[in-house]
């Protein structure tokens, strides 16, 4: 993938969801030993959105989330040839989420899988059907990142329940010429042991306290966070260089929704103005997979998306390691 090439898909269709019920730092200090500044000062967030268990999945969430992108995009359902949903906490192992994505917006004529990447999962759909509309073996596609992540959430350890919460996000995506689109993705498997959550469906495993422990996510946040500050920049400086772009002539830089203080430390490596850093993260949490897509929605109602082409560069990191960069046109 190098510079300006044909057929790569331009996003026309933007959806979201996310719960009703809403946890602040406050509701979060009567459960667990914190308080709105402490988590403030560190992450940036105040409130998150929980699922209610008797509505919210994370297929549930999806399925909304997509068909508001569908309604969004104007188009007939029929014309899509893929659909992609990227999630890390499904509710179900099969059928896949996006079979139930497809038969909700009635894509009949999609082809159909899911990918599990942890919080960078929509960034590698979005690669994914980049590549399929590339090849011309659809025009149109849709991409989800879905997350219901308080399903496991230790509430007794403010070290992460503090940042999760839950929802989805989707694009619509048409393939069209002369769109200017790169990308870089990468990984770090032998640094994997910083981020972690075991399956409980394991045989042979006694399920004892560590065990169970083990089956809510587990990271050590300081390393993950000098992670994200030294490769996220590095990341989206390579992308740049490669495509002979200069950061200034970004619009926005859209990073995954994971800490404010990681986000700033981005925007002062990269010498660029905070403005072109727009955050949700005060009232969405990390997200995942969903943090993204559920970003780029509230931009587009917020009119930063839709009137002419925004350049914009798409940034996530997570478990795995992974992480990458995508620079396309919005």
């Amino acid at each position: 993938m190098n510079g300006t090439i044909s057929s790569y898909g331009r996003v026309i269709g933007i959806g979201s969801y996310l719960p009703e019920k809403i946890l602040t730092n406050d509701d979060l200090a009567k459960i667990v030993e914190t308080n709105d500044e402490w988590i403030t000062e560190r992450t940036g967030i105040k409130e998150r959105h929980i699922s209610d268990p008797d509505k919210d999945t994370s297929e549930s969430m999806a399925i909304e989330a997509a068909r508001r992108a569908v309604a969004d995009s104007g188009i007939d359902p029929l014309k899509i040839g893929l659909v992609i949903v990227a999630c890390t906490t499904p509710n179900v192992l099969f059928p896949v989420l996006s079979a139930s994505v497809q038969a909700a917006v009635d894509a009949d004529n999609a082809m159909c899988f899911d990918v599990n990447a942890a919080c960078p999962g929509f960034l590698h759909a979005f690669v994914t059907a980049q590549n399929y509309l590339r090849s011309g073996m659809v025009e149109y596609a849709l991409v989800v990142g879905t997350e219901n992540l308080s399903n496991y959430m230790d509430f007794t350890d403010r070290s992460t329940c503090i940042l999760f919460g839950d929802g989805a996000g989707a694009c619509v995506l048409q393939a069209q010429k002369d769109l200017s689109y790169d990308a870089i993705m990468r990984a770090a498997g032998k640094r994997s042991e910083c981020m972690h959550c075991e399956s409980y469906m394991q045989k042979g495993k006694e399920k004892t306290p560590e065990f169970l422990k083990s089956n809510y996510i587990q990271m050590d946040g300081q390393t993950v966070f000098k992670f994200a500050v030294t490769e996220v920049p590095k990341v989206i400086e390579d992308l740049l260089s490669r495509t002979g772009t200069s950061a200034d002539e970004i619009d926005y830089f859209i990073l995954h929704q994971a800490n404010r203080r990681i986000i700033e430390s981005v925007a002062k490596r990269l010498k660029q103005p905070i403005e072109k850093f727009p955050m949700n993260i005060a009232k969405t949490g990390n997200t995942s997979s969903a943090s993204i897509p559920i970003l780029l929605d509230e931009m587009k109602k917020d009119g930063l998306l839709g009137e002419g082409k925004k350049k914009v560069i798409l940034s996530s990191f997570g478990a795995g390691l992974l992480w990458g960069a995508i620079q396309t046109e919005i």
